[in-house]
């Protein structure tokens, strides 16, 4: 594993990349409050098949911030995005996300069809803000709160990122670690209130649901089955993202909104019987 940066427009962008530089590609794009460390037992496991980047999106991790909140619409992002991944240099790749990432994720593959290989979405994208309960002023005010959250020692912040997966490991250690940031002898999330609320307005604005029909190729959605109580909710909206893309929905037992924390073996069998290493 190595971690680097590449300067895009008027901010350093972190990424974790591992794997032979002339492999096949796998791009990650973790969720909203994470980093790109997020990835790290799957990218363990496949770096002996795969050439593996993952990023620090922007206001997470040690990647700066955007500082508008028009920066995080869905369109611009895909842009951006489109934009790094030629700085990379790659032509081609396979697109695995999670959560918010997979929003992103989708609007890029309804721009940039021809560049996506395959496209695994773990448990996001189909979430549309239309089916949701909440108010955009809601869900917004609440993220705002939610990562504005301070932690007077380390065990404070590490039980509450083991609670919101069911499988723990010296990985996840390290990949906790990246969530928090140390400041004033208190610990902090990296991604701040601001960032997250601007995230909410972006989803809110930019309908995934609208752009289903324009997405094409080989995608499949790896939903999570737990809490119960959102089964049905879940459903309902898998069911919309499957007749509307035609992609594959797989709902795998045992799994919170952390599918890939909760069962990372699931998401191995999925990328070596799908993807071409």
């Amino acid at each position: 594993m190595k971690r680097y940066y590449i300067h895009n427009r008027d901010r350093q962008i972190h990424i974790t990349e591992w794997g032979d530089p002339a492999a096949p590609v796998i791009f990650c794009l973790h969720g909203l409050g994470s980093t790109g460390l997020s990835f790290i037992e799957i990218a363990e496991e496949l770096k002996g098949e795969y050439r593996i980047l993952s990023i620090d999106a922007p206001g997470h991790g040690l990647t700066p911030p955007f500082q508008s909140g028009e920066q995080y619409e869905m369109e611009r992002m895909a842009d951006w995005l489109n934009e790094l991944i030629e700085m990379l240099d790659i032509h081609s790749f396979y697109f695995l996300s999670h959560s918010w990432g997979s929003f992103v994720a989708l609007f890029y593959a309804a721009k940039y069809p021809s560049k996506i290989k395959g496209n695994i979405l773990i448990d996001g994208g189909y979430q549309g803000k239309r089916h949701s309960n909440q108010t955009l002023e809601e869900e917004v005010a609440f993220y705002e709160e939610d990562f504005e959250q301070v932690f007077d020692t380390w065990d404070d912040f590490l039980s509450l990122v083991k609670s919101e997966t069911l499988n723990w490991s010296s990985a996840k250690w390290k990949a906790a670690k990246d969530l928090a940031l140390y400041k004033d002898n208190r610990y902090y999330w990296h991604a701040r209130g601001k960032t997250a609320g601007y995230i909410i307005q972006a989803m809110h604005k930019d309908e995934v649901e609208d752009i289903y029909q324009d997405i094409s190729g080989n995608i499949l959605l790896m939903k999570a089955t737990l809490p119960e109580r959102l089964e049905d909710h879940r459903s309902k909206t898998a069911a919309i993202f499957r007749e509307k893309t035609n992609g594959e929905v797989l709902s795998v037992p045992g799994t919170t909104h952390l599918l890939h924390w909760d069962r990372p073996e699931a998401v191995i069998k999925e990328i070596r019987k799908r993807w071409e290493s």
